[in-house]
């Protein structure tokens, strides 16, 4: 009767262990039993280390996503920040032509009194290109008077002169301008050398 009850649970219990690997499997009475359990030990490392590998890949994974986030983050800022780079490099010279103009007027017409009204006129719009400038981050950089800045300024003629040191800038042929923090146009400029 004890093999009758055996039997339905050995049964039992090799229908539940259908498909496990002959080398997980521990065999009782199996001269082989000694190496199934290296087989069973070997087999769990190897899953651990799996295991460690699949948590490094994740880690790094992670690390990646944030990333790519921060970076997208930074990319999203800068095309707010200078959303209007292009823009204002175009009406940069619409700026240039009311300053020749301003520039080009005589003294003795700008006090002309029927005149008067109209040089008003482009100096107030003059005054106001400049504020929506400086609302959206554009200032002029400043030349006359500094030491070249390969950075910002543009040296297009050499002017030979004692009166200044050279490299100083003598002249200012064009305005530059900066967008925040970025070079929008640089100054075209004249700088100074010594006379030959």
């Amino acid at each position: 009767m004890d093999k009758d009850k055996r039997e339905p649970q050995d049964e039992a219990v090799a229908e539940e262990l259908k498909g496990v690997p002959e080398e997980l499997l521990d065999r009782e009475g199996d001269e082989t039993g000694e190496r199934g359990d290296s087989g069973v030990e070997d087999a769990l490392e190897s899953l651990r280390g799996d295991l460690d590998a699949a948590k490094q890949d994740v880690l790094y994974a992670r690390a990646e996503t944030q990333n790519v986030r921060r970076r997208l983050e930074k990319d999203v800022q800068d095309a707010r920040t200078y959303a209007a780079t292009g823009f204002a490099r175009d009406i940069l010279s619409v700026a240039d032509n009311l300053a020749r103009a301003l520039d080009a007027l005589p003294k003795e017409v700008r006090e002309d009194e029927r005149i008067k009204g109209f040089v008003t006129g482009i100096e107030a719009t003059q005054r106001e290109l400049d504020k929506v400038f400086s609302q959206h981050g554009v200032s002029r950089i400043a030349a006359i008077g500094l030491p070249l800045d390969p950075n910002q300024h543009q040296a297009m003629m050499e002017i030979p002169t004692d009166e200044h040191e050279p490299g100083t800038i003598v002249q200012e042929m064009q305005a530059g301008y900066m967008i925040r923090d970025r070079l929008l146009r640089p100054a075209m400029v004249g700088v100074a050398k010594k006379p030959d």
